[in-house]
């Protein structure tokens, strides 16, 4: 089972940490941080997060209020993240809306 991917979908809410190792996509509501050395991580449009993301690579579809630290992070086009970003390589498409700062590279 090398390649698991974890869903968490719409209509689940959860307060508190959450740390993987895989991929995950999350399409419901997260309060707290969300954290993993390599793995992926996509943020469905439906997706509401309050807290921090850390993870290898982060999509973004939906609502992030919080820092998001990764080595590739991408906003699509109806994503609103609200912090800063830290990430080595970043992409942002037409229509995403960002509030904060980003740091890119290093």
């Amino acid at each position: 089972m090398s390649n698991v991917t974890n869903v968490l979908s719409t209509g689940i809410e959860i307060i508190g940490s959450i740390r993987f190792s895989n991929d995950m996509i999350i399409d419901g509501k997260i309060e707290g941080e969300i954290t993993s050395d390599k793995g992926k991580i996509t943020i469905g449009e439906n997706a509401i997060i309050k807290g921090d993301v850390t993870a290898g690579e982060v999509k973004v579809y939906g609502n992030v209020q919080g820092k998001i630290t990764s080595r590739r992070c991408e906003l699509k086009g109806k994503s609103k993240i609200n912090g800063d970003i830290k990430s080595k390589v970043f992409s942002m498409e037409e229509g995403a809306q960002l509030t904060g700062r980003t740091e890119i590279g290093g």
